[in-house]
């Protein structure tokens, strides 16, 4: 049974925006870690600045908790919707859909694979041949975000073992990086759940009951 995709859609992207927001606001602090004498406050920290940050960075994880749990379940829809138009196509089964995405190491290659072949069902032809840069969108998303997560992960341990200005520095530097390659990734993902739900509702049109 075919299910309609749009209203889960939007609350993504509505999600993303709001985590490439918060990216902009944390990246602002890394920056002045790198540019100014800021890394002073390391050392004699303002009680109202420090709160202030860490209220920042609970509010951006809990952002980025629910855009993680509305995506998985918009995600998990369209592989639903996939099974539909080319059961045979579809190399996982739906379930994998959100359990991909919790698997380690598996997660940076099984999530990607499912989504090529909701692509794939979802376009007007489902058996015909790639084109040259069909699946480019999703690669460009798929190759960032797999970079932001090796960035925020060396950022972490740096963080954990900084002692000195310089090392708190060249944390800031992995951290600022991971904020870039956060918000190009996001960009990427709206285009891309933009792009795959509007193929869905295309080709579903006239097939999808109204109301949901």
């Amino acid at each position: 049974m075919l299910r309609n995709p749009n209203g889960l859609s939007y609350a993504v992207i509505a999600l993303l925006v709001g985590n490439i927001a918060f990216d902009v606001l944390l990246a602002e602090f890394e920056v002045r870690v790198l540019v100014s004498d800021y890394i002073t406050a390391y050392a004699e920290p303002d009680l109202f600045g420090i709160i202030a940050l860490n209220l920042a960075y609970s509010v951006a994880f809990t952002l980025y908790v629910a855009t993680g749990i509305v995506f998985i379940v918009w995600f998990h829809r369209l592989r639903k919707n996939a099974g539909v138009w080319a059961p045979d196509l579809q190399r996982r089964k739906p379930g994998w859909a959100v359990g991909g995405w919790f698997i380690p190491i598996g997660n940076l290659w099984i999530p990607r694979g499912i989504a090529a072949d909701i692509w794939r069902a979802s376009r007007w032809q489902p058996y015909a041949a790639d084109g040259a840069r069909e699946l480019a969108l999703l690669n460009g998303w798929w190759t960032l975000w797999v970079a932001d997560m090796v960035a925020d992960r060396i950022a972490s341990q740096l963080y954990k073992r900084a002692e000195t200005p310089e090392a708190y520095v060249t944390a800031a530097s992995w951290s600022l990086a991971g904020y870039v390659l956060d918000i190009a990734a996001a960009v990427l993902a709206i285009l891309f759940v933009r792009r795959l739900t509007s193929m869905q509702h295309t080709k579903a049109t006239g097939m999808i009951p109204a109301a949901q």
